[in-house]
């Protein structure tokens, strides 16, 4: 008989190729606690593998989490001219998120896209974003620590969640607290995204795949930084529940068969 294997294989790309090449773990380590946390088996990414080599080992993993990156997605992807405040973006990690979600969503398996991941996530199903926050848009809501006044940590803000949404249901509340540390932003959502959760000045900060049962939540904040609270005992359920949930809807699939 088939050995069901208990701790989902779980997929997190390195942020940048940079900080692969640098060895630089310190932020990728968030992502990959959580998910052992939560019950997965934590998987690094490369990217520095070719398509194939991606390809093969997506074929071997249970769920996908996009983290977030310093990069910008390249926006001739969503048919824009690049904004003057648009970071360079990073040609390895789309690729490689590219391969990650072709197979996710050919198999059905489970994504948590996180910041710089969910607006990758909008651009693969065909949505734009907005490049530059402060300079594009009417706001008092501050998204980021260089907003003015600046601050040294991430700033806080509420977001309203969509009844009857996964984000809503794992909060157990219509409103939830949320970090923001990013400068872009989804525009319009790509097919099939149903938007769930919204910050105070209109941003979107969730989108939920529609398009059949298939678990996909992409979240514009940070909950693997939320989720490092609780070794503060601050408990941030809510950002555990995030991380939980994709754990949980990964399929139970044996061992014998990988």
């Amino acid at each position: 008989m088939s050995e069901i294997r208990n701790k989902p294989r779980v997929g997190v790309p390195w942020r940048t190729v940079q900080e692969e090449k640098q060895a630089r773990w310190a932020k990728l380590k968030n992502y990959l606690d959580a998910v052992k946390a939560a019950g997965g088996e934590p998987v690094a990414v490369s990217l520095e593998m070719s398509p194939s080599e991606v390809s093969r080992l997506a074929k071997t993993l249970d769920a996908i989490v996009l983290p977030g990156s310093p990069a910008d997605v390249e926006p001739s992807r969503y048919g824009a001219v690049r904004h003057p405040h648009s970071a360079e973006a990073d040609s390895s990690r789309e690729r490689t998120d590219w391969a990650l979600l072709d197979n996710a969503f050919a198999e059905k398996k489970p994504v948590l896209a996180i910041c710089y991941g969910v607006q990758l996530l909008n651009v693969y199903l065909g949505g734009t974003l907005i490049q530059d926050i402060h300079s594009l848009v009417n706001t008092t809501v501050r998204h980021r620590k260089k907003d003015p006044p600046e601050t040294a940590d991430d700033p806080i803000h509420p977001a309203r969640l969509a009844s009857g949404s996964c984000v809503e249901q794992l909060a157990g509340s219509a409103e939830a607290q949320v970090n923001s540390s990013h400068h872009q932003a989804i525009e319009r959502p790509g097919r099939g995204l149903r938007v769930t959760a919204l910050a105070p000045d209109g941003i979107i900060e969730a989108v939920e795949w529609t398009g059949d049962s298939h678990w996909v939540v992409g979240v514009q904040w940070h909950p693997e930084r939320m989720f490092q609270n609780c070794a503060a005992h601050q408990l941030d359920e809510f950002s555990m529940k995030l991380f939980a949930g994709l754990v949980a809807a990964a399929p139970k699939v044996p061992a014998a068969a990988r």
